[in-house]
């Protein structure tokens, strides 16, 4: 069974960081499409940053302040969040897509709020 455990999440001020890390129970080596998404209350998850064949892709809101990194050492994918705002207030989720088993796994998301 695929783990993905998030962690990092918190609250943080206007303009403040956090990293948010993702454990994977299973080596994420020969994973090469994994990242976040994040769904605010009362609207649609979204696509955050992903990395995919060596790629990173992130979405216009968070371009410039967010930045998706792996150590495969550690089986981690992280997200680094740099001059948080108010709107970024969201449970951020990791997930990665495994081509063994031609499947998405997810974690269970990590509360952040940007709030002063």
């Amino acid at each position: 069974q695929v783990q993905l455990v998030e962690s990092g999440g918190g609250l943080v001020q206007p303009g403040g960081s956090l990293r948010l890390s993702c454990a994977v129970s299973i080596s994420i080596r020969s994973i090469n499409t994994m990242g976040w998404y994040r769904q605010a209350s009362g609207k649609e998850r979204e696509l955050v940053a992903v990395f995919n064949s060596g790629a990173n892709t992130y979405a216009d809101s968070v371009k410039g302040r967010f930045t998706i990194s792996r150590d495969n050492a550690k089986n981690t994918v992280y997200l680094q969040m740099n001059s948080l705002k108010p709107e970024d207030t969201a449970v951020y989720y990791c997930y990665i897509y495994s081509r063994l088993s031609a499947r998405d796994y997810w974690g269970q998301g990590t509360q952040v709020t940007v709030s002063s």
